[in-house]
């Protein structure tokens, strides 16, 4: 089920429902002392089908990796099991939802990972549910998600009670407690859905028409100059203002290679152009980076990519440096590729007021389905307009401060012979709350992760393990397993 929720298969509503056989296998089917192996065998099978395709050759650290989040898995959920037992489950749905939403922060940090497998990604083509992003963050809608699988989990090992008993000195679960948490779940779902119903609205600011330029430039891209001048005529014939052109376009720097042939093109087209470059600076590095060229001739400025894939040696001096370009279009500014897949670096760029963010990107095969969606969420964190627009010609698209996607041109393999992805997009505002506060629930949630670590460790004390044996044995009869029918 998680693997279909996820792009390209787009069946979202499995993910709300996606972990309930991985619960009830962990805490019912199997052993006690072998529980860990549900979450074990459940995550290292996901992430690896998902994962493994994605970042194939990049080394041997992705390719273990599913291997080796499912052995964390096995040693951290080894426990959890007889946490909740000693606790009476009364955890069950807090433990669960902070502790997963918590590790996706901590992925986060990651530099290869970034935002990639989050939960809440399987939901980008549905605008109407996920605008309280604005507010939560990409972290808010996984917390969700993870308290709908927990609760309904919850729910599920109520049921199988009433089935089955596998091991009659089990505590049982109460209707109460039951009942409690599977409806706090669904209060919590409807106030979500009604606030991002509430949220979800059609932009009242100007628009611009923007161009994407999508072309398999073959390999190096850099010797398709010409196709992506073509192609910047061909955007302004149909009226683009604002032109973005793929990350390593150009070789070399175009304020100092061939400027006076940029701006003759600018002049022409009448429109401003977003042009991505890489600089040689040693055998095995070069810089990344992009800069904006305006129709009167002038560079704005340039933006050094600001998380770069290191082990393929992209660097930058300006990394760092979060420019935003006041034009008659708009407040613009810029981003690069993988940049995308982490919250911060439009965050900042929105703080400082920009409207319009503008991707170069060069990306491979196995993720045209998928690089494209993680834009979505930017756009709706931080209510701005995002154009990504694509060197291999694999995936380009123009998204509103909504998550709406305009237009876009997924061509696994890439499009050899060229388009233009055009959409007339509305400025952003870059007003949200998650542009003030950031990752502030999946902060929460971390901190979250973390009690429950140390209040595991403390339950296990001798006189915690005999109070909790005196309550268990002065519990109803209700709070044990109901007998069997």
């Amino acid at each position: 089920m998680l693997i279909l929720a996820f792009p390209p298969f787009g069946l979202w509503p499995f993910i709300w429902v996606g972990f309930l056989p991985m619960l009830v296998a962990q805490f019912r089917v199997l052993p006690p002392r072998l529980s860990g192996l549900a979450s074990s065998i459940a995550l290292g099978t996901w992430l690896g089908g998902y994962l493994t395709p994605i970042f194939a050759g990049s080394g041997l650290y992705i390719t273990w990796l599913p291997l080796a989040i499912a052995g964390i898995s096995y040693l951290t959920d080894s426990g959890v099991r007889a946490f909740h037992e000693r606790t009476g489950y009364r955890w069950f749905v807090p433990y669960g939802a902070l502790s997963w939403v918590g590790f996706e922060m901590i992925r986060g940090f990651i530099p290869i990972m970034g935002t990639w497998g989050f939960v809440a990604n399987t939901l980008y083509g549905q605008p109407w549910l996920i605008q309280p992003v604005s507010i939560f963050s990409i972290f808010g809608l996984s917390l969700l998600i993870m308290v709908v699988n927990y609760g309904m989990g919850l729910g599920a090992l109520y049921l199988f009670d009433r089935r089955w008993r596998f091991d009659p000195g089990l505590p049982g679960l109460t209707f109460r407690t039951v009942g409690k948490w599977v409806g706090g779940v669904v209060a919590a779902l409807f106030l979500w859905v009604g606030l991002s119903l509430t949220l979800y609205r059609s932009p009242t600011t100007a628009t611009v028409r923007v161009a994407a330029l999508h072309y398999d430039a073959g390999s190096p891209p850099w010797r398709a100059v010409d196709r992506f001048s073509e192609l910047t005529r061909w955007a302004a014939q149909e009226g683009a203002r604002l032109v973005v052109w793929p990350e390593v376009a150009i070789q070399g720097d175009p304020q100092v290679t061939d400027t006076e042939r940029f701006r003759r093109l600018a002049a022409e087209t009448d429109a401003y152009l977003v042009l991505g470059y890489i600089v040689p600076v040693s055998e095995r590095l070069f810089r990344n980076e992009a800069t904006v060229l305006s129709p009167q001739g002038e560079w704005l400025g340039v933006y050094g990519k600001d998380h770069p894939v290191v082990f393929a040696g992209e660097t930058s001096f300006t990394r760092g440096i979060y420019p935003v370009y006041e034009t008659p279009l708009g407040r613009i500014g810029t981003i690069i590729c993988y940049d995308l897949d982490f919250t911060d670096t439009a965050r900042r760029l929105a703080r400082k007021g920009a409207q319009l963010l503008l991707v170069p990107s060069h990306d491979w095969p196995q993720i045209a389905t998928k690089h494209y969606t993680h834009l979505v969420f930017r756009a709706v964190e931080n209510r701005v307009s995002l154009v990504k627009a694509d060197s291999s010609g694999n995936d380009s698209a123009v998204i509103d401060p909504y998550g709406r996607i305009l237009a876009v041109a997924v061509t696994p393999g890439g499009d050899r012979d060229g388009q233009v992805v055009v959409a007339d997009v509305p400025l952003g505002e870059g007003d949200s709350v998650a542009v003030r506060l950031g990752d502030w629930v999946g902060w929460v949630a971390l901190v979250g992760m973390v009690f429950f670590m140390i209040y595991d460790l403390w339950t296990k004390t001798p006189d915690r393990r005999r109070k909790g044996s005196r309550l268990d044995d002065e519990a109803p009869e209700s709070g044990r397993f109901p007998p069997q029918s």
